[in-house]
């Protein structure tokens, strides 16, 4: 069987401008995380695989199919876009019954299916309020909802958390997460990375139009390997670790941090190190009482793997 998403050798350029540049890949089901900074391609990816934009070079195919000019296709895949492209003086309702029509449901269905989605999305209260009376976070939660009306298998999300207060964020995450458990494939567009680690753990990492790392976010933690890793460790005897730790063939940086009760250490192999503070903790009695590292997250590891 053929990858739900792929793409082979594929570049787009707009005048001298690459968005991206020679990009193969292949994604399966589940939640993908397409990371990066504004600017990295990540919008010109999703328009290419949705049919709104045609390779400058390259193939590119959604279940199998080309999706430019595939209409047929659209009864397959639901789309949050960025920007807001709404019929602003419609209600809530009318707007979320109209997407259901295009789709092919008759009044009786569009009209029964907006209501649930709209409920499910925190929006029935406000049915009847035309759509350029919400906010920023109602308008992305009707964005989602019309996305979903279809019950489509795959879904693209850019940015779609944008704009929604921490309540709204904390509950389009969980909607994400259930849509990956009923099997469906979802690709979330973002560059605030700590909200995508909380949805998947499978992740593309892309900047400036070339895919720097992909996979689960673990395995391309370990691609930050050869970068010195920050250590923070707190105890009440920060002047005698420091004297210990001076002397590992590891260890190529340390800052001690009195007034707030840590020691900073750079390590060139993290795993070593951590064995052996635990290590020096028991045999030799140091009273750690706690260990913690800012470079465990995806956030050091993107800015790693730019560098």
């Amino acid at each position: 069987m053929s990858s739900v998403i792929s793409f082979t050798s594929v570049s787009r350029w707009f005048g001298d401008v690459i968005a991206l540049n020679d990009i193969s890949l292949n994604i399966e089901g589940g939640i993908t995380g397409l990371l990066g900074p504004n600017g990295a391609g990540k919008s010109t990816f999703i328009n290419l695989v949705t049919g709104r934009l045609k390779p400058s070079k390259g193939r590119v195919t959604i279940l199998g199919e080309n999706p430019l000019h595939n209409y047929k296709l659209t009864r397959f895949y639901g789309f949050v876009p960025e920007q807001d492209a709404y019929y602003e003086r419609l209600t809530g309702l009318e707007f979320m019954t109209y997407m259901a029509r295009l789709h092919g449901f008759d009044k009786r269905g569009a009209t029964r299916l907006s209501m649930e989605l709209l409920e499910r999305h925190g929006l029935i209260n406000h049915q009847n309020k035309p759509v350029a009376a919400y906010s920023k976070g109602m308008r992305q939660r009707i964005k989602l909802a019309q996305a979903l009306i279809h019950d489509p298998e795959v879904i693209f999300l850019d940015e779609p958390l944008n704009g929604m207060d921490p309540v709204g964020r904390a509950e389009t995450i969980d909607l994400i997460k259930t849509l990956g458990k009923q099997g469906k494939t979802v690709i979330v567009s973002s560059h605030i990375l700590f909200e995508v680690e909380a949805m998947t753990q499978q992740i593309v990492l892309i900047n400036n139009g070339r895919i720097l790392a992909e996979g689960q976010v673990d395995e391309i933690r370990g691609l930050i390997d050869e970068y010195p890793h920050n250590v923070i460790i707190y105890s009440d005897r920060l002047r005698e670790l420091a004297t210990v730790f001076v002397n590992l063939p590891d260890v190529v940086d340390m800052h001690i941090k009195e007034d707030q009760g840590f020691l900073k250490v750079q390590s060139r192999e993290p795993e070593n190190f951590y064995h052996t503070i635990v290590k020096i903790a028991v045999e030799d009695g140091f009273n750690i009482t706690r260990i913690e590292s800012p470079d465990d997250n995806l956030q050091s590891v993107f800015k790693y793997l730019v560098k």
